[in-house]
């Protein structure tokens, strides 16, 4: 039995899983290979691959490690939320099942986090294997038309900005939520996530309710942060697909200036899940191939 370590730690880093497959070991393995005084929440969404369970035996000595296990999947933002509520740490880490995180791109965050009285919430420049930095990073909020742009490439009026990332901390006002870092305080008074979102644009609600609450989102622009392909995109497309574009409805129905006309708001429902069915059988066919 692992002893029970009863001191305050600088970080609570928070992993749901969700059938992720072994790059979620990878995941904890990089989490607890950082030197700053941390635990790690590790809590599972009714995984059936059996990887949460066997992280917990190989790791069953390691007191930062904890593990929670909810008997349905309840979604990303229920599941951290559930999990931040028995975190101890001064700050919290959401950090995807598929990152891979290095003691000096911690430290980064925790530098710019504090540099920053009024910083609400950090970010990190997520690439993937190629080290290629995911445009996701650095967003705008998705009103209609920067959505619209990014649906037919006018990237430059978009909801990601265009060109290179930034090298050095700047004020976004959305992040990618594969890596975020929050003062636990205001995570905890904004009562964490809306779980009204299943999976998908709770990220971006997030963002915005912490500037519409009086603090930053910040990109650190000179930290990097391995980013993969997640396990669920991959075995149930569909499924994926459908909460991301319910997350975009419910996105912009609360936040959209838009949404308060009527004729556009029917407009935009129709065009929201036409979209969706219209990917249907493209994900299928992949699905079919695999």
């Amino acid at each position: 039995m692992p002893t029970l370590d009863t001191t305050t730690p600088e970080l609570s880093v928070i992993v749901v899983a969700a059938d992720s497959g072994p790059s979620l070991r990878d995941c904890v393995d990089s989490v607890l290979a950082c030197t700053t005084s941390l635990e790690l929440l590790l809590i599972d969404n009714a995984s059936s691959d059996g990887i949460p369970q066997a992280i917990a035996r190989a790791r069953e000595n390691d007191a930062r490690l904890r593990l929670i296990y909810n008997r349905t999947n309840l979604g990303f933002g229920p599941a951290v939320n559930r999990a931040a509520a028995q975190a101890r740490g001064q700050n919290v880490l959401i950090l995807n099942p598929d990152c891979l995180l290095q003691q000096a791109a911690l430290r980064r965050l925790l530098e710019v986090l504090g540099a920053e009285p009024r910083a609400g919430l950090v970010g990190a420049v997520v690439c993937d294997a190629r080290g290629v930095p995911d445009p996701a990073s650095y967003r705008r909020d998705p009103v209609l038309q920067r959505a619209l742009a990014t649906l037919f490439k006018r990237d430059m009026d978009g909801v990601n900005f265009a060109g290179d990332m930034p090298d050095h901390p700047v004020e976004a006002e959305a992040v990618s939520g594969a890596v975020m870092l929050m003062p636990r305080r205001v995570f905890e008074s904004l009562d964490g996530f809306d779980e009204k979102y299943f999976l998908h644009c709770e990220d971006l609600d997030l963002c915005r309710r912490v500037r519409d609450a009086g603090w930053r989102v910040l990109l650190a622009g000179d930290v990097r942060v391995s980013h993969g392909k997640g396990g669920s995109s991959r075995h149930r497309p569909v499924f994926v697909s459908y909460h991301k574009h319910r997350g975009m409805w419910r996105w912009f129905r609360k936040f959209d200036p838009a949404a308060r006309k009527p004729l556009l708001a029917a407009a935009v429902w129709l065009g929201v899940w036409a979209h969706f069915l219209v990917q249907v059988p493209a994900q299928l066919w992949r699905l079919a191939r695999q």
